[in-house]
């Protein structure tokens, strides 16, 4: 085997392993806001649900336990039943789908051969209608001190793709919500985290 042909043979596995990689991370943009005190360690927690929350203990049920590894990660511990805990967490999920239109991709025309009525003629022509569709994403986490209900740390995670996710999309975003933890900046950046822990 020659030179070439074992720099490309290095090449494709190493886009193979690339690409294989990428289907098992969440790229996700994330902004975090407040101050948490430098002196402060994490502490216990619980989630406190807003009335419309209540109103859907299931979906808020499903959250919660996407976000619980996602705060054991940055030191929290979940709070013994019937403890107060040190802070209480608010949390938010919202998924958009989008249909995408021939027109957001600029070569939607496919140049090629095609048809007039009975004679044939090279240039653009459609390949059908619609696409398939796309989500964006978004979790957000807002942790308050449960004694005074002063907001301490407000963190979100967004990313799109082509499917709504499921539980380990959700995992993966709040993981990477707070990745940053403790600090903040607001400033939006891109961090990518696995699937699965």
């Amino acid at each position: 085997m020659n030179l070439c042909a074992r720099a490309l043979s290095a090449l494709a596995a190493t886009l193979l392993l690339v690409s294989c990689a990428a289907l098992n991370n969440i790229n996700a943009e994330i902004s975090s806001y407040g101050n948490w005190p430098a002196n402060r360690t994490p502490g216990t927690y619980g989630f406190d649900r807003l009335p419309s929350q209540q109103a859907r203990a299931d979906a808020q049920q499903r959250l919660e336990d996407a976000a619980h590894p996602a705060l054991e990660a940055a030191g929290f511990t979940a709070a013994a039943p019937g403890a107060a805990p040190d802070v209480l967490v608010q949390l938010g999920a919202r998924v958009t789908r989008y249909e995408q239109s021939p027109w957001d991709d600029p070569l939607w025309w496919r140049g090629g051969f095609g048809r007039w009525p009975g004679r044939p003629w090279i240039g653009p022509h459609w390949h059908g209608y619609g696409g398939s569709p796309r989500y964006d994403r978004e979790v957000a986490l807002l942790l308050r001190e449960r004694t005074s209900g002063a907001p301490l740390y407000e963190a979100r995670a967004t990313s799109e793709g082509s499917t709504s996710g499921g539980d380990d999309v959700l995992g993966a975003m709040f993981r990477a919500a707070m990745a940053d933890f403790p600090k903040s900046g607001g400033v939006p950046h891109q961090v990518s985290v696995p699937l699965k822990r």
